[in-house]
C-alpha cells in the first residue's frame, strides 16, 4: 500500500511568536490537492520548513512518504528529500533580469543566453500548463505582472517534476479577481500531473479555487476542520 504524501501527528514548533505552531493531525495522500486556512507568513514558512525537513518539530512527528523526517542523517540525505518538493514562494526568488524562458531554463541548463531550442521547447511546454501568456516569456521577470510572476514561480516549481507541492500565501501580493484566475489555472496543472498540493493561504476564496479540500487550522489547539 502506498503511504501517504504527508502526515503530521500532534506537531508543534516554537518560533518566537505568542504560541508555538500546532498542527494536530493532517494527512495529504497523492494526488490530492488541500488549502489550509489560518496560518500567517512566518508561521507557513515554519510549516514548510518542517515539511521539507530543514528543521524539526518540539514535539510530534512529520512523515514524508512514509519517513519521518527525523530519521533524515546528513545533509546529502536531506538534499535528494529536498528534490521530491516544488516550492512557491516569494523566498524562491526569480532572477528578475533574466527573461521568463531563461528563469524557467535554468532548472534544465545553466546555458541560457539563449536557451538550446530544446531547452526552450521544454520552457514553453511548462509556461503552457500553467497558461503563462507567451506574449510574457521572452520578457524580463522583474517587469511581469504580479499574477504572471505567481504563474512563473509556479511554473518553475513544475519544471522540477516534484512529488509535492508547497505554496506559501501564493495569493498574498494579487487582487481578487486575478487570484481567482490563477487559483484554478494552478489546481489543473496539478491535477494533470497527479500531485500533491499543499496551500498555505489566508484568502479562503482562493484556497476553494485552488483546492478541492479546504482546512481551517485553530491555533490554539491546533486541530483542523473542513471549511
Amino acid at each position: 500500500m502506498t503511504p501517504p504524501v504527508l502526515e503530521l501527528e500532534s506537531v508543534s514548533k516554537h518560533y518566537g511568536a505568542l504560541r508555538p505552531l500546532r498542527i494536530a493531525e493532517l494527512t495529504l495522500a497523492a494526488g490530492e490537492q488541500v488549502a489550509l486556512i489560518g496560518l500567517d507568513q512566518p508561521a507557513a514558512e515554519v510549516l514548510v520548513n518542517l515539511i521539507t525537513g530543514g528543521s524539526l518539530p518540539d514535539g510530534g512527528e512529520v512523515r514524508i512518504f512514509g519517513r519521518s523526517t527525523a530519521a533524515i542523517s546528513n545533509s546529502e540525505e536531506w538534499l535528494a528529500t529536498l528534490d521530491r518538493f516544488g516550492i512557491v514562494s516569494d523566498r524562491a526568488a526569480l532572477l528578475e533580469a533574466l527573461t521568463t524562458i531563461q528563469n524557467l531554463a535554468l532548472p534544465f541548463t545553466l546555458e541560457i543566453e539563449p536557451p538550446p531550442d530544446h531547452i526552450r521547447r521544454q520552457a514553453e511546454a511548462i509556461a503552457g500548463e500553467i497558461r503563462l501568456d507567451r506574449s510574457a516569456l521572452d520578457r524580463r521577470a522583474g517587469d511581469l505582472s504580479a499574477a504572471a510572476r505567481l504563474r512563473l514561480r509556479f511554473a518553475r516549481a513544475l519544471a522540477m517534476n516534484p512529488l509535492l507541492l508547497l505554496l506559501e500565501h501564493p495569493s498574498a501580493s494579487l487582487g481578487r479577481a486575478e487570484a481567482l484566475q490563477v487559483g484554478p489555472d494552478m489546481r489543473r496543472a496539478a491535477e494533470h500531473r497527479h500531485l500533491a498540493a499543499l496551500t498555505l493561504t489566508a484568502d479562503r476564496e482562493f484556497g476553494a479555487a485552488i483546492a478541492r479540500r479546504v482546512l481551517l487550522l485553530e491555533p490554539a489547539t491546533g486541530r483542523l476542520r473542513r471549511r
